[in-house]
């Protein structure tokens, strides 16, 4: 963002609604959480734009502060807009660890994630690497050599493929699943995640 557009959307905004505060909310970048909520005067915003981190203005200690300045935890800044009535501002970040003083990824439910089912068979499939391989699928796949786990996600992905040619939606459907289940399974055995391959596509957007 130019100087000339961080002058535009100080000067947009309607500090007088709020005495000069306007709501800030901190949304993940790459997963959408919501990972916090608080205040910005014209100050925290000037600084937020300036330094790509972001800042807020503390109302119980009256003073400028930079999230994460005690912890290491900042959040860096990407995107920055206000809502249709000026007095909200929307920041998309990426959190540089626990964003919660808890400890905890997000000031709210950290338990609820942007996606919930994905998130909950990554966690199950977790769990299943520890399993005994000789009655688990998962665990046998992540026990195996990492070439079995390529092949696997091979073969699901030219049964996906050949699905779509077909026409056939319902086996789309059940082929497309296999795929990412597959998919989920290679990932782990290479130490990645969903979420490393969500903040590629964004990174990739931007």
């Amino acid at each position: 963002m130019n100087e000339a557009a961080k002058d535009e959307l100080a000067s947009r905004l309607d500090w007088d609604k709020g005495d000069g505060l306007v709501p800030l909310i901190v949304q993940h970048a790459h997963d959408g959480r919501v990972l916090m909520f608080g205040y910005a005067n014209r100050e925290a915003l000037e600084r937020t734009l300036q330094t790509q981190q972001i800042h807020f203005w503390s109302r119980s200690k009256q003073r400028l502060w930079r999230k994460g300045e005690s912890s290491g935890h900042v959040l860096k800044l990407v995107s920055i807009a206000a809502d249709c009535d000026r007095d909200t501002l929307l920041c998309q970040a990426l959190p540089a660890g626990p964003t919660c003083h808890l400890g905890t990824p997000t000031c709210f439910d950290a338990t609820t994630p942007a996606h919930p089912w994905l998130n909950e068979l990554e966690a199950l499939i977790a769990a299943r690497a520890h399993a005994d391989p000789s009655s688990s699928y998962v665990a046998k796949l992540l026990a195996g050599r990492p070439a079995r786990r390529a092949q696997k996600v091979g073969e699901e992905g030219v049964e996906t493929a050949l699905a779509a040619v077909s026409g056939n939606r319902d086996e789309l459907r059940n082929e497309a699943a296999d795929l990412l289940f597959h998919l989920l399974v290679l990932l782990r055995g290479s130490d990645l995640t969903l979420a490393d391959i969500v903040g590629e596509l964004a990174q990739r957007h931007r």
